[in-house]
């Protein structure tokens, strides 16, 4: 395995890892403050928590925000007509991130790569149980 990723990898974890958290919080918060879920809200908040990596700071140093260039907002992301849609949108947008993320540490550290399909299975599970009982 390459031990030592090129600023663009740390960029595509950066990217993928704030995506990944961002998503799982989205649904995270609904489940603790709309739905009082004690439960998938712990649940969610763990899965948030494992999506962590040592390189942190590799990962701001190579951080450039600024000039993505598919930063802007498209038209579909602003269509959401329920907390539903919201929340399919954000487990599809952390399980693709956690797929990423498994993919690009098959090159690194297998370790993170399991870890993250693990992430993303939980996710596909949790998406279901929420989903269903709604």
């Amino acid at each position: 395995m390459n031990n030592q990723l090129s600023p663009e990898l740390y960029r595509v974890i950066d990217a993928n890892i704030n995506r990944l958290k961002e998503g799982i919080r989205v649904v995270e918060d609904i489940m603790r403050y709309k739905d009082n879920n004690k439960e998938l809200s712990h649940k969610l908040k763990n899965l948030r928590h494992m999506a962590t990596i040592q390189e942190s700071i590799e990962l701001l140093k190579n951080r450039d925000s600024i000039n993505d260039v598919l930063r802007q907002t498209i038209k579909s992301e602003m269509n959401r007509s329920s907390l539903n849609d919201i929340i399919i949108a954000n487990f599809k947008r952390a399980q693709e991130s956690a797929r990423v993320l498994e993919e690009i540490y098959k090159l690194h550290s297998s370790q993170y790569s399991e870890n993250f399909k693990h992430i993303r299975y939980e996710l596909y599970t949790l998406e279901k149980d929420i989903l269903l009982s709604n």
